[in-house]
C-alpha cells in the first residue's frame, strides 16, 4: 500500500526541520513531497518564486484554466513578507536559494481544507543537482476532520506531484 504522506523524501529529509514546524505547532500531521533536479539550487529557486504567478498543477483545476506560465515572469523573484502565493497562501518566510514558508490564511481556504503550514526547500544535491523538499504541517478542523484529511492527503499527493514534476521540468529546460 502506498503511504500518501510520503512521496519522495528521504530518511534524513523526514526527520530534518523545516521553518513550517513554528508555524503551525502542536499535533498535525505532517506530509512531505520530494523530487531531485538536474539544475542549481538557484535556478530551481527561482522557479519556486513562479509559485507567486501560478499554482503549476492541473491548471484546469486549480488555476481557472488557465496555464500556469512556461517562461520566468520578471519580479517574481521579488519576495516580501505578507505576499500572496497560489492565491490561497500567504508568504511568511523565505530566504533566497533556500525555502519559501508560507500559511494557507484565505478563510473559505481553511474552512474547505483545515490549516496548512508549508516550507518549500532547496539543498544541493550532488554536482549540478538540487534536491526540492516539501514539508506540510496540516491540521484538520470538525468531527470528520480525520475523514477529511484522508481525502485530502490523497489529493495533495496528486496535485503536488504534478506541481513538483512541473517546476524540476521547467527548471532543468533553464538550467541547461
Amino acid at each position: 500500500m502506498i503511504e500518501p504522506r510520503v512521496w519522495g523524501a528521504r530518511p534524513d529529509e523526514l526527520s530534518a526541520g523545516y521553518p513550517c514546524d513554528v508555524l503551525l505547532p502542536g499535533p498535525a500531521e505532517e506530509w512531505f513531497r520530494a523530487v531531485s533536479v538536474r539544475a542549481d539550487r538557484s535556478t530551481v529557486f527561482r522557479w519556486l518564486c513562479q509559485l507567486k504567478v501560478a499554482p503549476y498543477s492541473y491548471d484546469s483545476l486549480d488555476n481557472f484554466g488557465r496555464r500556469s506560465p512556461r517562461t520566468l515572469t520578471p519580479g517574481a523573484e521579488v519576495l516580501e513578507r505578507g505576499q500572496r502565493v497560489m492565491t490561497i497562501f500567504r508568504l511568511t518566510d523565505f530566504e533566497a536559494d533556500r525555502h519559501l514558508t508560507m500559511l494557507l490564511d484565505t478563510p473559505w481556504a481553511r474552512r474547505a481544507f483545515g490549516d496548512f503550514a508549508i516550507s518549500y526547500t532547496v539543498h544541493d544535491d550532488g554536482p549540478g543537482t538540487t534536491r526540492l523538499v516539501v514539508k506540510m504541517r496540516v491540521r484538520h478542523r470538525g468531527p470528520l476532520g480525520w475523514v477529511h484529511g484522508r481525502v485530502m492527503v490523497w489529493g495533495d499527493l496528486l496535485m503536488m506531484r504534478r506541481q513538483l514534476l512541473t517546476l524540476g521540468r521547467l527548471a532543468e529546460r533553464t538550467g541547461s
